[in-house]
């Protein structure tokens, strides 16, 4: 079973989807659900969902691990058309997953007691994001 989801987003940041994929895996039995973004600028994590300071620290981090393309340090970059955030995004979603598999139990993603699905927007701009569920029964 094939399912997409949109996720609306309105600048860089953390966007919490679990609800909607545990909500959709519901009925479903035992398997495993592995989740897509259709675009090369964003990406997925699991992630802590109990402290707003995790992805708040997590942010900070990547945007000093790849600064917009208007920073001196990234003189090198040549893919500029798209605006100043465009090519550091594309750094960042090579470098974190845009795919996740997650087993089923019962119909529930086995997440962590303390374990959210994130879509991490690395543009400045909003977007409507697609991310597509596929599950196979085990």
């Amino acid at each position: 079973m094939i399912e997409q989801i949109e996720i609306d987003t309105s600048g860089p940041g953390f966007y919490e989807f679990t609800g909607p994929v545990q909500s959709w895996l519901s009925g479903r039995g035992d398997g495993l659900v592995t989740v897509f973004v259709r675009h090369t600028s964003c990406s997925l994590l699991i992630q802590e969902n109990a402290d707003p300071d995790v992805q708040t620290d997590l942010a900070a981090f990547f945007a000093r691990l790849v600064p917009r393309a208007d920073d001196p340090e990234m003189s090198y970059l040549r893919h500029r058309a798209e605006g100043p955030d465009d090519m550091p995004a594309h750094i960042k979603a090579a470098v974190l997953p845009v795919s996740l598999q997650i087993p089923v139990i019962d119909g529930r993603a086995a997440l962590g007691t303390w374990q959210g699905l994130y879509l991490v927007e690395h543009r400045d701009r909003p977007h409507r994001r697609r991310v597509v569920l596929a599950f196979t029964a085990l």
